[in-house]
């Protein structure tokens, strides 16, 4: 099979930082060509060289369908058939599924717009690979899977030859993400080279023709994906060895923290009754529409139950809202952190000890900056946040440190209820390891974890006992160390 594009010894250094070294690279045409490595191995900088963001440092040999460009620019990337779809997708929210798909094709010259003849270019598109949305609609007003596919047409509506998906099933449910494989291995039978960057190892191993494995800049080694596992190829990613096993402890004499019985509302869940005891960690896993993140909202208080009964420790409480909440010990961390979890361009220190100012006060109702210094220490050490500086702006972590500052956020409250909705999305298979391990370590401290997850490893090698939710309703309980992965998938397919 002939390459589309063969990388010859790429570097790239940002002052005294090699953030890439000698990299080589061939994608052929017409494959699923995976990414993988950890936050800060070098992908996103190889991305932005190819698709002609960032420029190279000298040295490197760049050819694209037999041609060499010492450099590439993003509008030679773009003309060359190169498209990248980033995780948050740059889209325009405000435009119709037809604007965004066709708009590009549309630019330039002093004319007025043809309508019709984006809605016809638009539909075309869709029609090509068997997508049916609404072209009229309005982008804000589709699902995060919809949007993901507005934004693939629209790469293919540039003539796309290259496309590369940064993520792009880090916000779909497992349903959504079979779609997306599939369209992904249609896109490919047309000619089209995929690249797939995903920090979710058994999509990479189930979509992938090879795999190239980046560390510290430097390519490890290109490889085929069939015979791959999970567990080698995390090991290669990180020099470490993540085997997992179900985790099987008797939590049945433990004391119930949180009991729910008949918790309703309307539209959203029915009828939820269970117990979560100290010490367990208890995993919550359905597809889309199952009503789990509305479950979790209406035990933090953001949305209250219509009916029914939450009790804490034996007594029955009212969760109105959720400083009801956090004040009974209760902690909810977002499944989208960017935007429910931190203020992105606060300090790490101010959103470590956000939802405790209260207690950092002195008697004049004034911040303490001794005691706002020690509790922000103290939690960076305590959850092992890398951080050069807590005055620096959130945004500029990583993603698995981004999630310890939310848990240290909510931690430094000081909950008996800890509710974790989807607490690994974006983050690579080390940070993922960091947030398990203190999961596990709250867990064996005495606190009541609820666990959320729409990833079935997750849920069965990170959790005591699994509840399955369907259409609202609580439909199974099992138990890790006595069922599987099929199992599991079977029951939320049911």
């Amino acid at each position: 099979m002939a390459n589309f594009l063969e990388l010859t010894g790429i570097s790239k250094r940002f002052g005294g930082v090699r953030a890439l070294s000698e990299v080589d690279l061939d994608l052929a045409r017409g494959e699923v060509h995976c990414l993988a490595g950890e936050n800060g191995s070098g992908k996103s900088t190889l991305i932005k060289i190819v698709s002609g963001v960032q420029q190279p440092d000298p040295g490197g040999r760049i050819v694209i369908d037999g041609r060499a460009h010492p450099h590439l620019t993003p509008a030679g990337s773009t003309r060359l058939g190169i498209q990248v779809i980033y995780q948050d997708l740059s889209l325009f929210p405000d435009l119709t599924v037809a604007e965004n798909i066709a708009f590009s094709r549309h630019l330039g010259g002093l004319h007025g717009v043809d309508w019709r003849a984006i809605r016809a270019d638009a539909t075309a598109v869709m029609q090509r690979i068997g997508i049916a949305l609404d072209p009229r609609a309005r982008v804000a007003d589709l699902a995060i899977a919809q949007r993901q596919l507005v934004a693939i047409c629209r790469a293919l509506a540039a003539e796309a030859r290259l496309v590369i998906m940064d993520e792009p099933t880090a916000s779909l449910t497992r349903h959504e993400v079979d779609s997306l494989l599939r369209l992904t291995r249609a896109l490919t039978r047309r000619g089209i080279t995929i690249v797939f960057v995903s920090h979710r190892l058994d999509e990479v191993l189930e979509i992938a023709d090879r795999v190239s494995v980046l560390r510290d800049g430097r390519k490890l080694g290109t490889y085929a994906a069939e015979g791959m596992t999970g567990r080698r190829l995390g090991a290669l990613m990180t020099g470490g060895d993540y085997d997992y096993t179900p985790s099987v402890p008797d939590h049945a004499t433990a004391p119930v923290v949180l009991a729910v019985r008949g918790l309703s509302r309307p539209g959203e869940f029915a009828d939820i009754g269970f117990d979560l005891r100290a010490g367990e960690i208890l995993g919550l896993i359905g597809l889309l529409g199952a009503g789990r993140t509305e479950l979790a909202l209406s035990l933090f208080g953001m949305r209250p139950a219509a009916s029914g009964e939450i009790r804490l420790h034996g007594r029955a409480v009212p969760i109105d809202s959720n400083r009801a909440a956090i004040d009974h010990g209760i902690a909810y961390v977002p499944e989208d952190r960017l935007s429910l979890g931190l203020v992105m361009e606060q300090p790490i220190g101010a959103n470590i000890v956000l939802a405790i100012l209260h207690r950092l006060a002195g008697r004049l109702g004034l911040l303490r900056t001794d005691r706002r210094r020690a509790a922000v220490g103290e939690w960076i050490a305590r959850l092992g946040i890398k951080v050069a500086d807590p005055d620096n702006a959130v945004r500029t972590l990583s993603g698995g440190n981004q999630q310890r500052v939310v848990l240290a956020k909510w931690l430094a409250t000081g909950p008996r209820v800890l509710i974790l909705d989807s607490p690994t999305v974006g983050v690579d298979v080390s940070a993922k390891d960091g947030i398990y391990a203190i999961v596990r370590d709250l867990a064996a401290a005495g606190m009541a974890v609820l666990l959320i997850s729409d990833e079935i490893p997750e849920v069965l090698y990170h959790t005591h006992r699994i509840l399955v939710m369907h259409a609202g309703r609580i439909t199974g309980t099992f138990m890790p160390g006595e069922t599987s992965e099929a199992a599991l998938r079977e029951a939320l397919d049911a």
